[in-house]
């Protein structure tokens, strides 16, 4: 059975999203409820689910990682073997970001962060094409980042 959300719930949910680092302290003086209370409604919202994960978002400039890569793969093969093999590869790659399964001219979209243009060459011809199935590939390098992660509106 789903969890029932309520406004409460919700507000704790868009703080965290915008600061995952506001103490439990603070949560609950926000959102007006005491802190054992919050406590428990952050634990209930980890617990089932509606929050993944409390991590750093660091700046890829400051660590080298400055070029994005936007990557349409097509593989050879449309059959959920080939998907699955794909998939299970293109998951050990660390460079790669996000791995999306789309509808249209591409079977997937990798997003890859890499130092340079050289960087990305090298990472291209040595594991990108290699990867199981792969027919083709479409490279988009981002020339601006306008939106990038995005909070959720909810």
């Amino acid at each position: 059975m789903a969890t029932k959300l309520d406004r409460t719930d919700l507000k704790i949910l868009r703080l965290l999203q915008n600061n995952g680092r506001l103490s439990n302290a603070e949560l609950a003086e926000t959102v007006a409820i005491s802190p054992a209370t919050c406590h428990r409604r952050t634990q209930r919202l980890f617990e089932d689910g509606f929050i993944a994960a409390v991590r750093a978002m660091v700046a890829p400039k400051k660590v080298a990682k400055g070029t994005l890569v936007m990557v349409g793969v097509v593989l050879d093969r449309s059959t959920p073997e080939s998907f699955a093999t794909f998939e299970q590869a293109v998951a050990k790659l660390k460079f790669v970001l996000d791995c999306h399964l789309v509808a249209g001219d591409f079977d997937y979209f990798l997003k890859i962060r890499v130092g340079d243009m050289e960087d990305f060459n090298r990472i291209h011809g040595e594991q990108l094409i290699a990867l199981p199935g792969v027919r083709q590939t479409r490279t988009f390098f981002v020339m601006k980042e306008v939106v990038d992660n995005a909070p959720l509106e909810f």
